[in-house]
Parts: structure tokens; sequence; C-alpha cells
């Protein structure tokens, strides 16, 4: 996945306002393609959130974080406009956008919405799809247990997304999936007092539970396949 716009989102800092890649010289700015300058911006915002680089209940300011990125503030702020719109952040006026502050319960609750959506149309693709097309998402599966290794909370989350997007894909439902990687980003999002699920050995669990669940979708094996997704959203939660 992209890392910010020119770096990992490990690389921002947050006292000095949003720092894509490493530190360069003072007064030399990041390089950044100008053909989709806003997509760019918005892709280097949702990793640092991810990452816990923008805290919640934090006012960020369009122009600083422009200046930072050695842009305007305008495609900044635009794409802060998107967060505010997917519930990320929200409008401070005269002073910029506050990250929402989000606390246990709605983590819970968006689990229960994923697994109220989801979890019957896995198991009817359980039943439907053949296994030669689940094979096909083993490297998927494989990108999110490496994902997971590196213990970066921005590159486990899009190569989650990744894997839960290509298997609901099957369903040939384009609303569904939308909805569903809607429903799974918002989940992605950090917590008040710091995220719950960022530690390697919790990314390298829910990995395993991905691997797992492919096998058990290739053998057709229902009651695993069941077990297995009532687990994964029960830790979702």
């Amino acid at each position: 996945m992209r890392q910010g716009v020119q770096g990992s989102a490990a690389a921002y800092t947050h006292s000095e306002g949003l720092v894509p890649g490493p530190r360069r010289p003072e007064g030399e700015r990041p390089v950044i393609q100008r053909a989709s300058v806003r997509g760019q911006i918005l892709e280097a915002l949702r990793t640092a959130l991810v990452a816990g680089e923008l805290k919640p209940g934090e006012v960020y300011s369009a122009p600083v974080l422009g200046d930072r990125f050695g842009v305007s503030a305008t495609p900044v702020r635009e794409a802060m406009q998107q967060l505010a719109l997917e519930g990320a952040v929200e409008v401070v006026p005269n002073r910029g956008f506050r990250v929402v502050e989000r606390g246990a319960r709605e983590l819970a609750e968006l689990a229960e919405v994923r697994e109220l959506l989801e979890v019957p149309v896995m198991l009817r693709l359980a039943r439907t799809v053949p296994a030669a097309r689940w094979a096909e998402l083993r490297p998927l599966a494989q990108d999110t247990v490496r994902a997971a290794a590196s213990g970066c909370p921005a590159t486990y989350a899009e190569s989650d997304r990744a894997f839960h997007r290509a298997m609901l894909a099957f369903s040939g439902n384009d609303e569904l999936v939308r909805i569903a990687c809607d429903l799974h980003r918002r989940a992605q999002w950090p917590l008040v007092g710091g995220p719950v699920r960022h530690a390697r050995a919790d990314l390298v669990a829910d990995a395993a539970e991905h691997v797992s669940l492919l096998e058990a979708l290739v053998v057709r094996d229902l009651e695993v396949v069941r077990e297995l997704v009532a687990e994964h959203f029960a830790g979702a939660a």
C-alpha cells in the first residue's frame, strides 16, 4: 500500500504536524505528483489515522498540514472533508478538523453490524463458490501474514481490508462490498486512549485466522467456517 505520500505512516510526527517520509533537510519539501494531489493526501491522512499519528481529540489545521506536504491548504481541506463525511473527523470552525474520539462501545457496535452483514454472505458463499476460486485468494491471505509480522498497523489494515473485500467480491454485489469495506475501515480507526489491536501479537493472530478460514473454505468445511467467522468478528470487537 502507499505509506503516506512518500514514506511510511510511522514516519509521520504529531508534534510538528504531519511530516511524510524520512526527515529531510529544513526547507526541503516532499515531492507530490500533481495529477492526484487530493487522492494522495487522502490516502496519507487515512494511513496516519490508522497508525495513530492523528490523535483522537486533536485539532489539525489544513494550512499547517498543507505546508508540511508542500501543497496548498485546498487539497488537504478537501481530503479532510471527505474524512468528515466518513465520520473520522469533525469540522471545527476557524480552526481545522478534530479527529473523532471513539470508544470501545462504538467498536463493538461496528463489529456487530459487520457480523450481521457479512456472516450470512460468507456462509452462503462457502456453499456455492468453487474451491479453486477460494484458492486464488491465498496470496492475499499471505499478504496479511507478512503485514502482521511487520508490526505496522497501517500496512496491516490495508491488507486486511483487501482480503475481506476479495472474499465478499465473490457475492457479485458491489453495494455489499462497498458498505462492508466502509464499515471495516471505520472499525480500524484508533480509540480514545490508544489503539486496542495494534500490538504485533494481535495482528499476527488476526492474520492467522484469515489463513485458517481460507483453508476451511477451500475444503468446504462449513462448520469450521461458521466457527472461524464468528471468532473473527468477536475478536474485532
